[in-house]
């Protein structure tokens, strides 16, 4: 904007923000422009805003030749501010308000966002932990809503790499996990056989392999329970019949029930208990089998606070 005939300095936040060229004017000139305003000096202002001394008299003189005006009266190494100047310092300090308002404003809107957490998780595994991790987060972050979702290992993978899970408390191995998903190991559950209470084998304190021959195992659904069956694949070999599932079913509520009714007995996590509760009975396995893990998983790229904070909630849950 240049001003011709009389000097009558109409600045306004509008016209320093769309008059102006956009190639040339930015905020950090609106901030240089304040600081040699506010200093008195180009040295002291350049010290100030961390720059070097020739870009920043440059940039002065540049903005005055676009403006047709000159801003500084200058005596010596001295700057002060003309009538001109006076009026462009009051109107590049309302746009610098303006912009941090906006950033404020924004910025609490993506906050806004950010007060509802999506989390899967394995019900059978995570009963126990799970709800200590939630209040835990709900002191850390009490504006903050968990939504849960019960999802098999896949989906729950899947809704990490989407973006549609933002964290998810799984039973799965370290090494599942490529590219920008993390994975924290919590806690780990020792595997008894499961069954009713009027099975033969309940009346045992201890259970070995060897002894299921002969016995209806049931589990959990391949399908929905991936890791479940690449464990039972690696269980020793007990010199008989490989271990295979007779029934699979597809939650832990139906697994339970096919057990209580008798349809079979199942290797399952000691923490089905907390389902189950007498309905069940519960026995160790010999020799001892490798336990099953549960863990939290997030995706690195783009991690907000509010899963920081669910992850130091299940760190803390733990310790």
């Amino acid at each position: 904007m240049r001003i011709a005939g009389k000097r009558k300095y109409h600045f306004s936040c509008l016209s320093i923000l769309f008059r102006y060229p956009c190639d040339i004017m930015e905020l950090r000139h609106l901030r240089y422009f304040i600081a040699v305003a506010e200093e008195e000096n180009v040295t002291r202002a350049a010290e100030r805003l961390h720059v070097s001394q020739p870009p920043l008299s440059r940039q002065i003189h540049d903005l005055e030749e676009e403006l047709g005006v000159k801003l500084f009266d200058r005596t010596g190494k001295s700057l002060q501010l003309n009538a001109a100047g006076k009026v462009f310092l009051l109107e590049a300090r309302a746009v610098l308000d303006r912009a941090e308002e906006a950033r404020r404003t924004v910025q609490a809107l993506s906050e806004s966002h950010d007060q509802v957490i999506h989390v899967g998780y394995a019900p059978s595994l995570s009963v126990q932990i799970l709800p200590q991790i939630l209040r835990l987060f709900e002191q850390a972050q009490p504006k903050v809503r968990v939504q849960l979702f019960d999802l098999s290992t896949e989906e729950m993978l899947l809704g990490l790499r989407n973006g549609n899970l933002q964290a998810a408390l799984m039973a799965i191995h370290a090494q599942r996990f490529r590219g920008d998903i993390s994975y924290l190991e919590l806690q780990s559950h020792a595997v008894c056989l499961a069954m009713p209470s009027h099975h033969p084998l309940a009346k045992k304190r201890k259970i070995s392999l060897n002894e299921l021959s002969g016995h209806r195992l049931v589990g959990y659904s391949r399908q929905d329970y991936a890791e479940y069956h690449q464990w039972l694949e690696n269980l020793p070999n007990t010199g008989k019949q490989k271990i295979s599932l007779t029934e699979e079913y597809d939650s832990m509520t139906s697994l339970i029930t096919a057990i209580e009714t008798g349809r079979g007995v199942a290797l399952v996590s000691k923490s089905l208990a907390c389902f189950s509760g007498p309905r069940l009975q519960y026995r160790p396995i010999s020799p001892t089998l490798e336990p099953f893990h549960v863990g939290i998983a997030w995706r690195e790229k783009g991690l907000k606070k509010t899963t920081r904070a669910l992850i130091s909630a299940a760190q803390r849950a733990v310790m």
